[in-house]
């Protein structure tokens, strides 16, 4: 990789207005109550972490298609003008898709797959956890809107150091430590 270049994990989730459930506490005997209203509204947040700086560049949209990637794409060009970027992500169908590879080409963004079902290798996924385990679990927001808000405020209000650690970036078993040297 060129020593300009910026480098970035990519990926996304899905934040449903069904709230995961997870471990709750209750009183002893009593079974801990969510409180639904039964509809299932979803965004998708796509999201990049820079490994080397913490800085996080997040798109939402409603669906996981690569029109929506794509557009993403032409943000991360946008946010690094000039320099070539390396995107490492999976082989969604919405990356894999011929337009969203060429597109890619055209706006000078090398796309490095990560290996198939490791997602423990994408910084970024690591990211997408704490998020649900902090903002999404166990409770069902007003609106699918300010779930995504409240989502992405989250995660772009974290201070670089901390995203870099909920990351595991900043462990020194982090498997790219050496291109952070």
């Amino acid at each position: 990789m060129p020593p300009h270049a910026v480098w970035l994990f990519e990926d996304e989730t899905i934040v449903r207005l069904f709230p995961v459930l997870r471990r709750a506490w209750s009183l002893r005997g009593e079974q801990a109550v969510v409180p639904i209203t039964g509809k299932n509204a979803k965004r998708v947040l796509f999201g990049t972490l820079n490994p080397r700086t913490g800085h996080r560049i997040v798109f939402r949209a409603s669906t996981m298609r690569q029109a929506p990637f794509q557009t993403f794409l032409r943000l991360l060009r946008h946010s690094y003008p000039g320099r070539e970027i390396w995107l490492l992500l999976d082989e969604a169908p919405c990356h894999i898709a011929p337009k969203s590879q060429a597109l890619a080409e055209t706006l000078n963004i090398v796309l490095v797959w990560l290996p198939k079902q490791c997602s423990e290798l994408n910084a970024m996924d690591h990211l997408w956890r704490e998020l649900k385990a902090h903002i999404s679990a166990n409770f069902q927001f007003p609106s699918i809107e300010e779930h995504a808000d409240i989502a992405e405020t989250w995660l772009l209000s974290l201070s670089n150091r901390d995203a870099l650690r909920k990351a595991g970036v900043l462990a020194k078993t982090f498997w790219l430590h050496s291109f952070l040297q």
